[in-house]
């Protein structure tokens, strides 16, 4: 583990990163997430896989609280954020957990660094002159600190997706969660955005990954978590769940993915 991820805020917490219990989900009738039980580990890289509709993305979204779970409990850092008693709320989880979206969602009328610098001036209360600083060089850790003045409609799908990178990675987060995205970029744009997660795992960054890429979760992940139908059914070593899976949902899924 590198010097910068010794320093990363919150290293004195010895317990799970993140841990689910029974966690619920449902959207009217439909009942996305049936009883989640899942522990993620300080600097560990999890990917978790499996069919569309299957509960993934939400998985993440309610680890950030933007879908709030109707059942069961998460905790952060030990805290647990689904309290009705916890009254830190949003604002702990959005100093601790950053999230890059499918799609982009940049400010369109805000340049590359604006829309890195924007929410740790805002939000965090620092001043110009540093969130500029922390911009210019995170925008430079992606590799696009050439395109710094530039908008995102003068951007490509993958220098976009690595400025949403650095915004998340602004407000120094403990966490990072990632939802499938490389799915919305052109082929040739995916190596540049999954090299710069490949680098934010070497640094020892604790990552979530909701992903199709499986040479990336073989790659990189310390464990692989296939999910369906609202459940965890198998996870493991990425050489266990992808070369030797023992459910036959997830060879199923595995046999359909990986023939393409």
């Amino acid at each position: 583990m590198s010097a910068e991820a010794e320093e990363r805020p919150g290293n004195g917490y010895t317990g799970p990163m993140i841990k689910l219990e029974g966690v619920e989900k449902r959207f009217g009738d439909l009942k996305v997430l049936n009883g989640v039980d899942l522990e993620i580990r300080k600097g560990e890289v999890v990917c978790v896989i499996g069919p569309s509709g299957s509960g993934k993305s939400t998985l993440l979204r309610c680890i950030n609280l933007l879908a709030p779970p109707e059942a069961g409990q998460i905790s952060l850092e030990g805290t647990e954020i689904t309290s009705k008693d916890f009254d830190e709320g949003l604002d702990f989880v959005r100093r601790r957990v950053g999230m890059v979206f499918q799609q982009f969602n940049l400010f369109p009328h805000k340049n590359a660094l604006e829309n890195v610098t924007m929410a740790p001036q805002r939000v965090l209360g620092r001043s110009a002159e540093e969130c500029r600083a922390r911009g210019e060089e995170l925008l430079e850790r992606v590799g696009i600190s050439d395109k710094i003045g530039e908008y995102p409609e003068r951007l490509s799908g993958g220098q976009q997706q690595r400025v949403a990178i650095a915004r998340a990675l602004a407000m120094d987060p403990h966490v990072m969660l990632f939802d499938e995205v490389t799915s919305a970029l052109d082929p040739e744009l995916v190596k540049e955005v999954l090299d710069v997660m490949r680098e934010l795992a070497d640094e020892g960054m604790t990552m979530i990954v909701v992903t199709h890429e499986m040479g990336f979760a073989r790659d990189v992940a310390d464990r692989v978590v296939f999910m369906d139908e609202g459940v965890v059914v198998e996870q493991g070593p990425p050489v266990e769940v992808l070369e030797n899976p023992q459910g036959e949902r997830t060879k199923r899924f595995l046999g359909l993915v990986l023939e393409h």
